[in-house]
């Protein structure tokens, strides 16, 4: 028979419910359990979704014998307390982006991690894309970088309440939230991964009434290239995202999707004098699987082979991820409860 991993989810908001939809692609994945604050919510989530065993406390969704690993998706300042709870417990983990409040709670998961000896892997669903593994196996295509420029602008329908009077989650820095954690860490996150760790941080942005940011720019300095990121809350922008070099560029259509990888030489300037125009590469996968489907088949695949960590979504591009994300944070005057611990 074929080996199974036994999930329970924490969450039940409309990113759960995508996630377990591309899950069950792969016929390794079992959801059994949910837990939620609320029995009402937890009941109604499990007729939706077919799962046979509801929890309210997520100690005893963690000791259960019936979970094998549990897909975290509560906001983001739980996101350490819980997936150390489960991790203590010996459930492996599967945690949403951001991994979590700061780089210091990163650390301590990242330990438990190794403690407990059980799985963590960041949910950071872009990076395990086949477009974007294509793109990593050829980016030697471009010649040296000069440039990564990636943007994801995006209007939220809670700026709405928050202009309103209200203050919604995804602007409350009490759950470690705002623009940068939401979508800006879908900027930052593939360039740690392709590039490293750069050695200078700019950051400006506009801070919201809440004390959160609405939108923000980041150019990062690396050896003889430049990284500029943008994201927002509060406007759209429809710019793809493309990594710059001497020799060509490729073309992401959006970047936390890549649902379109291109590749464009340069012309050499001889050549564009006689008006030829370059033969564009598109280097886009087949689209036979749910965009969520692949960051839980690495999961699993990480659980049934015994390994801790992704060798894409590694435990050190997380923490260097929120290394990144805490001085930015630290530029623009955004602080969250959870940097005073």
């Amino acid at each position: 028979m074929m080996e199974k991993v036994r999930f329970g989810v924490v969450g039940t908001n409309f990113i759960t419910d995508w996630v377990i939809a591309g899950a069950r692609q792969d016929p390794r994945f079992e959801l059994v359990a949910v837990c939620s604050r609320s029995q009402e919510r937890a009941e109604e989530f499990a007729a939706k979704h077919g799962i046979p065993y509801k929890f309210t406390s997520l100690e005893e969704m963690a000791s259960s014998p019936v979970v094998d690993a549990v897909y975290v998706a509560s906001p983001n300042f739980k996101h350490a307390e819980q997936s150390i709870l489960c991790m203590s417990h010996g459930k492996h983990v599967l945690c949403e982006k951001p991994l979590a409040s700061n780089a210091a709670e990163a650390r301590r998961m990242i330990a438990a991690s190794e403690k407990y000896n059980v799985t963590l892997m960041e949910a950071m669903k872009s990076t395990l894309n086949p477009n974007f593994l294509k793109l990593m196996r050829n980016v030697e295509r471009v010649g040296k970088v000069r440039r990564y420029f990636s943007s994801y602008c995006q209007y939220s329908s809670r700026y709405d309440r928050l202009k309103a009077g209200e203050l919604p989650n995804a602007f409350n820095p009490a759950c470690a939230n705002g623009a940068l954690m939401d979508i800006g860490v879908y900027t930052i996150y593939p360039m740690v991964v392709l590039f490293g760790r750069p050695q200078k941080v700019f950051a400006s942005g506009t801070l919201l009434s809440s004390g959160t940011d609405g939108q923000g720019s980041v150019t990062f300095l690396y050896d003889g290239m430049e990284a500029n990121v943008i994201y927002s809350k509060i406007a759209d922008s429809h710019l793809p995202s493309e990594i710059q070099g001497e020799e060509g560029t490729i073309v992401m259509n959006h970047i936390s999707r890549l649902s379109q990888v291109t590749f464009i030489p340069r012309i050499p300037q001889t050549v564009r004098g006689q008006g030829e125009q370059p033969e564009a590469e598109d280097w886009s996968q087949p689209a036979d699987k749910d965009r969520y489907y692949y960051e839980v088949a690495e999961f699993i695949d990480l659980v049934l082979s015994g390994r801790r960590e992704s060798s894409v979504n590694t435990h050190h591009r997380s923490l260097m991820t929120m290394e990144l994300m805490d001085e930015v944070r630290r530029q623009l005057g955004v602080v969250y409860p959870a940097d005073e611990q």
